[in-house]
C-alpha cells in the first residue's frame, strides 16, 4: 500500500490534555489548555510546555519563571476544552469553570488546579524560541497527588482517575488497558 505524503508536520498523536495554571508576579493568574508537554528527564526530573508568544500566559510564566502542569480528566473535560479557547484577557477562568485555586508547596507564585488529580509543579529554567512556539523547559519540583486515589498498598492508581488525551483537534478518554510494561516478554 502506498501512503499520501504530507508537508513536514507534528503528527504525534494522542497527547496529554493538561491545563497549565500561572501567575505573574503582581498574582495575575491564568489557565491555558496545552497539548504541547511532555517528560524530558526523569534523573533530575525536568517537563516542558510549548507556548504561543502572543498568548495570555505566555508573558505570566516568562515573568514568574513559574508554572503548574495539572492533569486533567474526564470529568474536567468542558473546562479543559473551556480554558483553551477562552482568553485570560477577558475571563477568570478559575471563576467561570468552577475551579479552585489551590497553594503550590514549591512556587511562589502559580497556583494549582485543586479539581486535578495531579500538579506537578515546575520552574523555568530555559525559554528555546523554536518559531510558532516557544518551549518552556522546566525543573519538576514538586508534585501533588489527590489522596483519593491512593491504594492501600501504597501506589498511586493515576489511570484511575479518569485521564483523557487530545488526538489531532478531539479529546478521548483514555480506554482499556492493554498490557503492562514488559508484558511482551514476561513469561506465562
Amino acid at each position: 500500500m502506498k501512503k499520501e505524503l504530507w508537508k513536514p508536520g507534528n503528527m504525534v498523536y494522542p497527547l496529554p490534555a493538561v491545563m497549565v495554571s500561572t501567575a505573574d508576579k503582581a498574582g495575575n493568574d491564568n489557565i491555558i489548555t496545552i497539548a504541547w508537554t511532555g517528560t524530558v528527564c526523569t534523573n533530575p526530573p525536568y517537563a516542558y510546555i510549548s507556548v504561543r508568544p502572543e498568548r495570555y500566559s505566555y508573558n505570566l510564566i516568562k515573568e514568574s519563571g513559574e508554572f503548574v502542569i495539572n492533569l486533567t480528566t474526564e470529568a474536567l473535560a468542558i473546562a479543559t476544552d473551556w480554558c483553551g479557547v477562552r482568553s485570560g484577557r477577558d475571563f477568570d477562568k478559575f471563576a467561570e469553570m468552577g475551579l479552585t485555586r489551590g497553594k503550590a508547596e514549591n512556587l511562589s507564585y502559580a497556583p494549582t488546579i485543586g479539581e486535578s488529580p495531579v500538579n506537578i509543579e515546575c520552574k523555568v529554567t530555559e525559554i528555546k524560541e523554536l518559531g510558532s512556539h516557544h518551549m518552556f523547559l522546566a525543573e519538576v519540583v514538586g508534585v501533588q497527588i489527590d489522596p483519593r486515589y491512593m491504594e492501600e498498598s501504597g501506589r498511586f492508581a493515576l489511570n484511575e482517575t479518569g485521564l483523557i488525551a487530545y488526538s489531532h483537534g478531539e479529546y478521548y478518554t483514555l480506554g482499556e488497558k492493554l498490557g503492562g510494561f514488559g508484558h511482551s516478554v514476561k513469561k506465562k
